[in-house]
This record gives C-alpha cells, sequence and structure tokens, in this order.
C-alpha cells in the first residue's frame, strides 16, 4: 500500500524538508537540523505537523460506558473541555495504544489513535463498544499542527481574539477562529514544553500554518520534523507506541501506572491482569540509562548486568540535544531498576558500561 501524504505536503517540500515513511505517511524527519529545531522547542517554538495521528469520535448515550470499558483511566473524570491521557489494553494488560481523549460534548467524545494504529484501533473500538455508541473515523477530516514551546501562547494569541493564555493544561477550546480559520485548540503535546495542538479542517491547515509560521518569526520559531518531536518526547519520557509501550508491554511496566484506574467501577479491558499486576508489582520496568563509556544506547540494543547475564533491552535511545549526554530508555528486569545500578549495554560489538538514572532526564 502506497504511503499517504498529509495535506501538507507540498509545503514539507518547499520548505526543503527531508521526507520520510513513518506510520503509513511521507513525513517531515527534518529541515534544518534535528538538534536546531529540538533546541528551537525547548528555547522559542516549533511548529510540527502531526497531521498523520488518527482522530475517531464515540457518540451515543453509552459513550461513557463504552470508553470506560475500553481505557485503563477513569473518562467519568471528563467534563465537556476536558482532555485525559488513557491506554488502551488487552486482556493480558498490554498495550493496543495509548491516546488522548476529548469530551466535546455531552455523549461525545475524541480519541487520537497514533498514526500507524488508526486502523486497527478503530476496528478494536467497534469491536468492544457498548450498543447505543457510534464510532467514526473522522482522521481525513482534520488536520492537526503542533505549536510547542516557551513562546508558543504569545504566538498563538497574537493569532486569536479567543483568550488561549487562560486554557489550562489538558483542557481545549473547540471554536477557536485562527488567521480567519476556526480550530479546536487544546493545552497538550508531546514534546515536554508547553504548548498547543491545533485540530482544524484539511481545508484550513494550510491557512493556519502559513500564520503561525509568519507570526512566529520575531519568535524564532521553526518548522519541525518528527526527528526532534522524537528527541524532545525522549527527554521528557513520553512514550512511543511499539517503543516503550507494545501490546507486550503493558502501562504499568512503562511507568504509566497514573493512567491505569483498577479501582474504577468499570470493568475495562486488561483489568484483571492489571490489577495483579499493580498488586505484586510488575516484573520489568521502564528506566532510565546513562552510558559511562562513549556508545549511544540505540532501540533493540541487549542490556546485560554485571555478570553479563541478559536483563532486558533499550527502548529508545539517542545523545540528549538539550543535556549533551548519551542516554536511553531501557525496559529491564525490575531486580536492576534501582537508582544507580551498573548495567552494560550492548553497542555493536561493544559491550559498554551504563547506569541507571532519574527520569524523565528533562522537566520544565
Amino acid at each position: 500500500m502506497e504511503n499517504q501524504r498529509t495535506i501538507l505536503y507540498d509545503k514539507h517540500v518547499a520548505l526543503g524538508a527531508k521526507i520520510v515513511p513513518f506510520g503509513g505517511f511521507e513525513m517531515p524527519v527534518q529541515y534544518s537540523s534535528i538538534k536546531e529545531e529540538h533546541r528551537a522547542v525547548r528555547e522559542a517554538v516549533g511548529l510540527f505537523d502531526v497531521s498523520h495521528m488518527g482522530e475517531v469520535i464515540l457518540e451515543g448515550e453509552s459513550a461513557l460506558e463504552s470508553l470506560q470499558v475500553l481505557l485503563t483511566n477513569d473518562a467519568s473524570k471528563l467534563e465537556v473541555g476536558k482532555a485525559q491521557y488513557s491506554l488502551m489494553c488487552n486482556e493480558s494488560g498490554g498495550t493496543v495504544d495509548d491516546f488522548l481523549v476529548y469530551q466535546l460534548d455531552v455523549n461525545k467524545y475524541m480519541v487520537i489513535p497514533n498514526a500507524a494504529n488508526r486502523e486497527r484501533d478503530r476496528k478494536w473500538i467497534e469491536q468492544h463498544v457498548r450498543p447505543g455508541t457510534t464510532v467514526t473515523d473522522v482522521s481525513d477530516d482534520y488536520a492537526l499542527l503542533a505549536l510547542q514551546g516557551p513562546k508558543a501562547v504569545d504566538v498563538l494569541q497574537s493569532l486569536t481574539e479567543v483568550d488561549v493564555k487562560s486554557i489550562d493544561m489538558f483542557r481545549f477550546k473547540a471554536d477557536v477562529e485562527i488567521a480567519g480559520a476556526h480550530a479546536i485548540v487544546s493545552r497538550s503535546g508531546y514534546t515536554g514544553e508547553d504548548g498547543f495542538e491545533i485540530y482544524c479542517d484539511t481545508k484550513d491547515a494550510g491557512t493556519i500554518w502559513d500564520a503561525l509560521l509568519e507570526t512566529g518569526q520575531p519568535e524564532g520559531i521553526l518548522p519541525c520534523g518528527l526527528g526532534a518531536r522524537d528527541t524532545l518526547r525522549f527527554e521528557a519520557r513520553l512514550p512511543l507506541y511499539g517503543q516503550e509501550i507494545t501490546e507486550t508491554i503493558s502501562p504499568l511496566e512503562a511507568k504509566l501506572g497514573f493512567a491505569v484506574k483498577v479501582n474504577k467501577d468499570t470493568d475495562f479491558i486488561g483489568k484483571e491482569a492489571l490489577a495483579s499486576e499493580k498488586e505484586n508489582g510488575p516484573s520489568r520496568k521502564l528506566v532510565g540509562i546513562e552510558m559511562l563509556e562513549k556508545g549511544i544506547p540505540r532501540t533493540d540494543y541487549p542490556v546485560y548486568n554485571q555478570d553479563e547475564k541478559r536483563i532486558g533491552h533499550i527502548t529508545s535511545g539517542t545523545q540528549s540535544p538539550t543535556l549533551g549526554k548519551n542516554l536511553g530508555l531501557a525496559l529491564v528486569e525490575a531486580d536492576y531498576a534501582a537508582l544507580g545500578t551498573e548495567v552494560i549495554v550492548g553497542v555493536r560489538k561493544r559491550k559498554l558500561k551504563a547506569s541507571v538514572v532519574r527520569t524523565p532526564f528533562y522537566k520544565r
């Protein structure tokens, strides 16, 4: 199957983006350089096209009940204008996907599946919803832009009459006019910085994209690709589906227990397995790794104890642009998860010393 393109594809090419396949789409991985784009988001502001993400609406009298069965978090805590991070698990407690859930109206919710999981998630949701819930995939109707960084609020505010400064984290306003176009504006993101995610009609995406880049120029705005998005989320220990969370990695192993409410009233898929894991403690844990010898830990590199017995693997790793250190996230046996534990990472044909360190690596 051929990769899809977002509505902004031609704009990325015109800006000199390097295009790569990702999640079934042709996406910009970088424009100038990953480090430069990363720095722009940490210090000023960056703009991402993340329209490859999905949007699925659940609507009807049983919509909340359906979410409660599907999701690990307690969706009854939502209200109109509020967003919540949650996960969808299988019966054994492994992760089907993670996403934000928005309550758009009474009995109307929107969930945001990861790009590669869009089709699979929709089918999973349809399979498990309660009678009286309508499921509609509206992914092709929406574009999604992420404006991220300490200057994001100033840039967006100068393009709208709506007071976006007053939107709290994980809250949203459903009808914000930006450069003459209407959008849902959510105070959220995937970078560890302040910022907004802007959901708009695909036909308006180009107008909003251009307006944000132009207005943000005095603040040092840069268009940013998926490369910087990955290094930013990594430093903030935000999970990437397929790496930190998979169908065989539970939210508890991935340090996402805050979004697993085993005591909520509804029995959700995976509850039994997760309740038992919560009680006994996970057998594996996601930890931060700092290399003590020169080498970069990459995804799937093996992790060993001092006796060179394999105890886990690297889920993500890079040279941190903010900290300048070679860092990794690793899923290891729980006995080796204590801070300061010395481990060995297999980097190509070498075995290099590393240490378990505190995460997130970066916090604003």
